[in-house]
């Protein structure tokens, strides 16, 4: 009998994987199958993700009075119904539709897949399950990046279709393994009471959590939208370059997270977490430093770079979502975690415009961007005084399952 753990891993992974084969053609399919101009189809999918910020307050409500299963699979399925209608779409109205539909399905998952983990994973700190939830999605997802370059050189103009059936595939594979495989202990958690959304608003050290990790996340979103346009156009650097700074980070990602854990297994979480942020600006010194290096050496300093950016992130990660679990009170956990994920949407919006911002002056995003990682590590130093002593503390459990994992 498949265990809820491995089936929820491998339900994940089964997303993330046709996740990875649609979105880096997401934008050719729209272009090249659907026929509508770059421009035009840029603004439709962009606004198709704003409008999926309006869904995390629903999806906590929802995740905290039915449970987070069971609105994870209804996001699974309504990103099935947006991956078809891509399909069916032939103009500016079906294209606007599906975006929509995938937008509010993707944030409808986010909202809701942390409290979905954690209740699969059980009393304990919750670093662990999500560090290797972490590394199942992400090597799942340059998987399918892979399979998304195989299919591009293989099968021609039909590669676009293909992808997005694979992705509605995917979807609706996830959904019937969460449905059928996976148990979560105990009924469906009850309404928080009445006030939780007062409280949650007055909650000054969660809302400001949420902020400084926006900070942190504005280099991840600007790395993975405005790399490749600063390696190609401003530094002129080799085509095959790109591909091999994401495979990097990707493939870092994919295998760090727990020895990750291992390595601030005796830090303060705030710690670990201020300790990845600095790694962030001095990631982005190294990228704005690029220019001043001689062109022969650039995509090595480049790599290397890209191995600091990695670090960076393994460290955060490892630690920011097991944080916000922590410090959610139990009766409106839902709530929180899902408003927790606007730390993650935000930047993701606002990183295009920061990428927009390198014709203006090439060293303006990175200064930018590397200010919004410096204020976060003051930000953290100050919140960790604010914030209950078991949540900065990963416990015992996590120490010795980090050790397991090194041994």
């Amino acid at each position: 009998m498949v265990s809820s753990r491995t089936a929820l891993l491998g339900a994940l992974g089964v997303d993330n994987a046709g996740s990875g084969l649609f979105l880096p053609v997401a934008l050719l399919y729209v272009t090249r199958d659907v026929g509508l101009p770059l421009t035009v189809a840029g603004t439709v999918v962009a606004a198709g993700t704003v409008a999926g910020l309006a869904v995390p307050p629903l999806a906590g409500h929802l995740g905290d009075r039915v449970g987070p299963r069971r609105v994870v699979v209804a996001a699974e399925l309504l990103q099935v119904l947006g991956a078809v209608t891509y399909l069916a779409a032939r103009g500016v109205a079906a294209v606007a539709a599906a975006a929509v539909l995938l937008a509010a399905g993707q944030q409808l998952f986010y909202s809701t897949l942390f409290a979905l983990i954690s209740d699969v994973a059980g009393d304990g700190p919750k670093d662990r399950p999500f560090a290797v939830a972490a590394m199942v999605r992400s090597a799942c997802f340059g998987a399918g990046g892979l399979a998304a370059a195989g299919l591009l050189s293989l099968a021609g103009p039909a590669a676009y279709r293909i992808a997005v059936a694979v992705d509605a595939g995917s979807f609706a594979v996830c959904a019937l393994l969460l449905a059928l495989l996976v148990r979560t202990p105990g009924p469906p958690r009850r309404a928080a009471a009445a006030g939780a959304p007062a409280r949650l608003r007055s909650d000054r050290p969660f809302l400001a959590l949420i902020v400084i990790t926006g900070l942190v996340a504005l280099p991840v979103d600007f790395f993975l939208s405005g790399i490749s346009v600063y390696l190609l156009e401003e530094l002129r650097a080799p085509p095959w370059l790109p591909g091999a700074v994401l495979a990097v980070a990707t493939g870092l990602n994919s295998a760090g997270a727990t020895a990750a854990l291992w390595f601030t297994r005796r830090l303060r979480r705030t710690t670990a977490m201020g300790l990845g942020a600095a790694l962030y600006v001095a990631w982005c010194a190294a990228g704005l430093a690029a220019l001043a290096v001689p062109a022969g050496w650039r995509p090595a300093e480049m790599l290397a770079a890209t191995v600091v950016m990695a670090a960076a992130g393994l460290l955060f990660q490892a630690r920011v979502n097991a944080l916000a679990e922590a410090v959610a009170p139990a009766a409106a956990r839902g709530r929180y975690l899902a408003a927790f994920q606007y730390a993650f949407t935000v930047p993701g919006v606002l990183a295009p415009a920061v990428v927009a911002l390198f014709p203006v002056a090439v060293w303006l995003p990175w200064v930018l961007v590397g200010t919004a990682a410096g204020l976060a590590v003051l930000g953290l130093r100050v919140l960790a005084g604010h914030l209950p002593a078991a949540a900065l503390r990963p416990g015992p459990h996590v120490v010795a399952e980090a050790a397991a994992v090194r041994g």
